[in-house]
């Protein structure tokens, strides 16, 4: 339970040992809990004209943030003409480099969802090349 709270009567403190793990020996099984953190790496975004440094865990959750920022910078637009260059200026294709390996992702947009995402504005598809 990562919301419970520890009763006042017991003050052991929680103690972090190397496997990332709290552990309390004076609580029951219920206070204790493990916490798992997986490092950040660097990433670069390589849209063809800008190259953008980032930090994730993998390829395409990288990929698939920065393209939900723009999706959603096109939502929350009220300019019609401003949208329509918006749309037009969205990524096709997109690289994600890490330091060993490069991934390459096929955007498809959808100005309206078709198929899985029906009714939506600005769907997209994320394919890897």
């Amino acid at each position: 339970m990562l919301g419970a709270s520890r009763p006042n009567n017991i003050s052991a403190p929680l103690q972090l040992t190397s496997l990332s793990r709290n552990v309390d020996t004076n609580l029951d099984s219920i206070y204790s809990f493990c916490i798992l953190e997986v490092a950040k790496r660097c990433f670069t975004i390589d849209l063809g004209e800008q190259s953008i440094p980032v930090e994730g865990h993998n390829h395409k959750n990288v990929a698939l943030k920065y393209l939900m920022k723009r999706r959603r910078s096109l939502l929350m637009t009220k300019d019609p003409l401003k949208v329509d260059r918006l749309y037009l200026d969205l990524p096709k294709s997109i690289r994600v480099m890490s330091k060993k390996l490069t991934r390459s992702f096929i955007v498809n947009w959808q100005k309206e969802g078709i198929n899985e995402f029906k009714g939506s504005r600005y769907v997209f598809v994320l394919e890897e090349k």
